[in-house]
């Protein structure tokens, strides 16, 4: 878990780039020093081993050049063989081969050298730039811990349980990896965040218009449209288990100064619209037996009768249907057959 040390105040704007929450880092600025430090003393290392590598280069020529001057010293010797004792002679000639033997070994160990120096080398490179590569990763964890806004934008602080109760995460608060404590919000662009029961889901379409209300601004309506639709359902909240959701997100389209980030909102998706003439409750569609393709209605006249009258249905909704032509609004008509002839206005619905 981590604790949360600083952080933006809700509801202020901020700019992208600026600062909005650290945490307590205090533990990886300390690892960090010791990552410097062992960077420090790879490079000292690393320095120290260039030279000791140069000297035994220096070294091995220093001793060619001493086996090459032991075997001219030899030949040289070798002309005075003339005026030297059998035993002198013999002498001289072991020594001129062991001089042409030194001589050749130190010459074919030149290239054993260039290749161990090389690959101390190398190593000590290697060495060296994992140090640093383990500094840098130090150093991107320390910055991990500090978050910056991705956007220019509101700052809206998520909420969290703190003992039995279910407030806004504050500074101070210990967070688990991978938990949502922040938002930052582009007020000018705003997405609502819904859930649909998987029965109606099959009916959604990304693209599809919709209306949003406001509980805090009942007279408030807003155009959107369905800008996501999720493709694993989940268990629905306060629901029993076997009732699952799907996740959707819906785009504003129109915003007002007044929508905040955190809104509860009701949203009417139009699967479909037609022009209608009325539209009346399904209860006053009428039927004759072995007809029911041909509604009609029952419209009151002005001396109160009723006169039956064929209608023609657009889109048909569980308690409403769309009357394209047949009524006009304001004409009344019956919810049900009347059974007698009445003054009072009992069963009657105005389109």
């Amino acid at each position: 878990m981590m604790v949360l040390q600083d952080a933006a105040k809700p509801g202020v704007r901020i700019q992208k780039g600026s600062m909005v929450a650290e945490f307590d880092r205090q533990y990886m600025l300390t690892r960090l020093d010791d990552y410097r430090a062992s960077v420090d003393q790879s490079e000292a290392a690393f320095k120290s081993m260039q030279a000791n590598l140069n000297i035994t280069k220096e070294s091995h020529n220093q001793s060619i050049e001493t086996a090459k001057t032991t075997l001219e010293k030899a030949r040289l010797d070798m002309r005075s063989l003339p005026v030297r004792s059998a035993m002198d002679a013999e002498r001289l000639k072991l020594a001129l081969e062991e001089a042409e033997a030194r001589y050749k070994q130190m010459v074919q160990e030149v290239k054993y050298v260039d290749t161990g120096i090389t690959a101390d080398r190398k190593v000590a490179e290697l060495e060296l730039a994992q140090s640093r590569i383990e500094l840098k990763r130090a150093e991107a964890n320390a910055d991990r811990m500090i978050m910056k806004a991705p956007i220019d934008g509101l700052v809206v602080m998520q909420n969290t349980f703190r003992g039995t109760d279910f407030d806004q995460i504050k500074v101070g608060d210990q967070l688990y990896p991978g938990q949502s404590f922040m938002q930052i919000v582009d007020p000018s662009s705003m997405v609502i965040s819904a859930n649909v029961s998987q029965v109606d889901v099959e009916k959604l379409r990304i693209g599809l218009k919709a209306r949003v209300r406001f509980d805090a601004f009942p007279g408030l309506e807003l155009p959107a449209r369905l800008a996501a639709l999720g493709s694993v359902a989940k268990p629905a909240r306060y629901r029993p288990d076997w009732v699952k959701e799907m996740p959707v997100m819906f785009k504003i389209e129109q915003m007002d100064n007044r929508v905040i980030p955190d809104l509860s909102v009701g949203v009417d998706v139009i699967l479909d619209s037609a022009d209608a003439e009325a539209v009346l409750p399904r209860e006053a569609l009428l039927y004759d037996e072995g007809a029911p393709s041909e509604p009609y209605v029952l419209v009151r006249a002005s001396n109160g009768s009723w006169s039956r009258r064929k209608v023609e249905l657009g889109l048909v909704g569980a308690t409403r249907a769309v009357v394209v032509s047949g009524v006009k609004a304001n004409e009344v008509v019956a919810l049900e057959r009347p059974q007698a002839p009445s003054n009072g206005n009992g069963g009657e619905r105005r389109t």
